[in-house]
């Protein structure tokens, strides 16, 4: 498959990449971004540009990609909601909906988070503006699948770009081996993670919803890579 990748210099788009490129199935990547990755493979093109959602700026041609993945996003953590919702809401779909309209046969997975909220209505600010994401995503006339992760341990020098989030990967790293052994599906690795996205992009596929939580996520990306 061709994937276009967005949100790939974070934690959990590094181990998506980091998969794609691994993955013999994965035939290219088109990764979108503000920054560049400083990673080199022959399967990765890259494009950096100051607007990720502008498809047009990337040179992207929504037929000839198989799937989308989107891992970009900020932390709520000192926004408010109209700020954070031009960033999660606004953007994700100002990609998605061109991509829909092109290419409905295309699979568009979406890094959401465990306690979004689908009414919309909740107290929690991220929440609703998850919950307002994935409704509106989920009505597009493509594949959607909407990830939402419990705890992610970055694995193979994958680190987080939010300090707090490092911090609390610091002090909770002594506690992980003791949760994966009495609650192993709260815990997600940033390897399993970008497994289980190309899993739900592969036809054939069995996919138990279009929400999948810790224990979906964990199933699906417990194959191994399929590398020569």
């Amino acid at each position: 498959m061709n994937v276009i990748l967005f949100g790939a210099t974070g934690m959990l788009g590094r181990g998506v990449l980091r998969a794609c490129l691994r993955d013999d199935s994965v035939e290219s990547v088109l990764a979108i971004g503000r920054t560049p990755l400083g990673v080199s493979h022959p399967k990765l093109r890259e494009r950096v540009q100051a607007d990720p959602s502008d498809l047009s700026a990337a040179g992207v041609d929504p037929a000839a990609y198989d799937a989308c993945f989107f891992c970009l996003g900020v932390s709520s953590v000192g926004m408010k909601e109209e700020e954070y919702r031009r960033i999660t809401h606004d953007l994700t779909l100002s990609v998605a909906r061109p991509l829909a309209a092109a290419n409905p046969g295309l699979t568009f997975v979406y890094v959401s988070g465990e306690g979004t909220d689908s009414t919309e209505r909740g107290r929690s600010m991220w929440a609703r503006v998850k919950g307002k994401t994935e409704n509106d995503l989920l009505e597009l006339p493509f594949r959607a699948y909407m990830f939402r992760p419990g705890i992610v341990q970055p694995v193979r020098g994958v680190p987080s770009k939010t300090r707090l989030y490092r911090v609390l990967y610091a002090v909770m790293a002594p506690l992980v081996p003791l949760l994966r052994r009495v609650a192993p599906n709260l815990v997600i690795t940033s390897d399993t993670f970008g497994r289980a996205m190309i899993a739900v992009a592969t036809p054939g596929t069995q996919v138990p919803g279009h929400i999948l939580r810790p224990a979906d996520i964990n199933r699906l990306g417990a194959s191994p890579t399929r590398q020569n």
